[in-house]
């Protein structure tokens, strides 16, 4: 959870994580559908897929017990190198390093390391520089220590160099060069797309569909739509993008609102549209399963963040069908 989420964020949801999941094994058996309603609204929701599938790996592969070795960490699913040493250190107190954020901030300002840390051979540096700097024992304190001096002290904006235990042996700090450090190249610029999703009704029930396991939102229920392409208007895009994803044909009615959402590589505008089922069997093209459904029934599917101010307004009764 803590993967690129800060630490007040996760709190609650890790409580309540565990609260329902309290072991390994009790999450292994769980449905993806609870696993995904449990993460609602923490993001990046490869990392519940990971975790999930990791559960299941470490029940079937390892009769239950936590792995304890490096190898047998980065076999399981969405653990990368960083996630394994904070785990074997933390938790085992094996000598691993750990390089997250915070403490590359952290080494590229003490050591004045003036590459761009977003290269290959630069993150190979910061590795082996950490690994080198292991003390002897209590190695998980160290590295939570130094975690949480980037995160607390040696922050990205506004350093506390004042505070900072170790100022005295930080080259940026002598240089008065800290808030130039850690270099970094400039992102590509941010795309922004138009979407369209449609409330379909048919009767007193409307349509949920959810997407395929792998790749964004994966495995979230939504509101079907998709992708303005050049040339076309809302209207025809939502009517389009229905027809190709679910083989069915639909009237669009009014708009109902639009919301403006950014994720990691891009932003979007969705617009969402009251719609009414007019015909066709559905056929699952580009979705994974589908649900007709009662405004009230809304809560037991996790949704996405965008999605949720459109249900807003379905739970406030502003909308309920089409004349």
């Amino acid at each position: 959870m803590l993967q690129q989420t800060q630490v007040k964020t996760v709190e609650v949801y890790y409580g309540r994580f565990i609260g329902r999941f309290p072991s390994v094994a009790d999450l292994a058996r769980a449905a993806p559908d609870e696993v995904m309603k449990a993460w609602e609204g923490l993001g990046y929701y490869s990392r519940a897929r990971h975790l999930h599938q990791a559960a299941r790996e470490v029940v079937e592969r390892f009769a239950g017990r936590i792995p304890e070795t490096r190898e047998d960490w980065l076999s399981l699913p969405g653990i990368g190198r960083y996630t394994a040493g904070a785990i074997l250190s933390i938790a085992f107190g094996k000598p691993e390093a750990v390089l997250d954020g915070n403490v590359i901030r952290v080494l590229s300002r003490i050591f004045y390391i003036t590459e761009d840390v977003r290269k290959a051979s630069t993150r190979r540096m910061l590795w082996s520089l950490s690994e080198n700097l292991l003390p002897q024992s209590r190695i998980g304190d160290y590295n939570q220590a130094l975690m949480e001096l980037g995160a607390l002290t040696c922050r990205t904006g506004n350093p506390l160099c004042s505070d900072c235990p170790v100022s005295r042996m930080c080259e940026a700090n002598r240089l008065s060069l800290q808030k130039e450090l850690p270099v970094k190249s400039p992102r590509k610029p941010v795309p922004h797309y138009e979407v369209t999703a449609g409330i379909i009704w048919r009767n007193d029930r409307f349509l949920i569909t959810r997407r395929p396991p792998k790749g964004l939102l994966g495995g979230l229920w939504e509101f079907p739509g998709g992708k303005l392409e050049a040339g076309e208007d809302l209207s025809d895009c939502l009517k389009r993008e229905i027809r190709e994803e679910l083989g069915i044909a639909i009237e669009v009615g009014v708009h109902l609102t639009s919301v403006d959402h950014a994720y990691t590589h891009f932003r979007i505008t969705l617009h969402a549209f009251e719609c009414r089922y007019r015909g066709g069997r559905i056929r699952l093209i580009g979705i994974d399963d589908y649900r007709w459904i009662l405004p009230r029934e809304l809560g037991g599917f996790a949704l996405p963040a965008a999605d949720h101010k459109i249900i807003a307004l379905l739970k406030n009764g502003k909308y309920g069908g089409m004349d």
